[in-house]
């Protein structure tokens, strides 16, 4: 089960949720199979013009080792599109890397920034960038993380 709420401020075609995620990264204690270094957490975007559809991958994107369900709420206001991140529940005594899939759809060819809000990300660098839909339809964006979960 999968949860997303869209709160459109001014462009109320665009909506957007969170159509997958993965399991914990982690196989053993401390240890960590992924193509993107767990000190890594990185965002890829895919733009479809003729569907007006925005899919991003959050990659490295830290929750509780037992989240129940990952949920996220997609807002926009401007030109600035917000991912807030957050988990159901916190039913185990560790944090876990994630890649969660989010579509958003009715993005119109232009510059954007995407801002995400995660719920362990403490004093570390947060994912916010730019993206011009117009001059290019995919691309990615890393942050360096050293905090648990992230960096182990």
């Amino acid at each position: 089960m999968f949860g997303c709420e869209t709160v459109n401020e001014d462009k109320p075609d665009i909506t957007g949720q969170l159509t997958s995620f993965s399991d914990c990264k982690y196989q053993k204690a401390g240890e960590i199979t992924a193509e993107i270094a767990d000190s890594l957490s990185c965002v890829k975007y895919i733009y479809n013009i003729n569907d007006k559809r925005l899919l991003l991958t959050h990659i490295n994107a830290g929750f509780n080792c037992c989240p129940e369900n990952i949920y996220c709420s997609i807002s926009i206001k401007n030109d600035t599109i917000t991912i807030q991140q957050y988990e159901e529940s916190a039913l185990c005594d560790c944090n876990c890397l994630y890649d969660l899939d989010i579509e958003i759809k009715g993005v119109i060819a232009q510059e954007y920034h995407i801002k995400f809000i995660e719920p362990y990300l403490q004093n570390q660098e947060e994912i916010i960038f730019s993206i011009n839909l117009d001059i290019s339809n995919e691309g990615s964006y890393c942050v360096t993380r050293i905090h648990y979960p992230w960096g182990i």
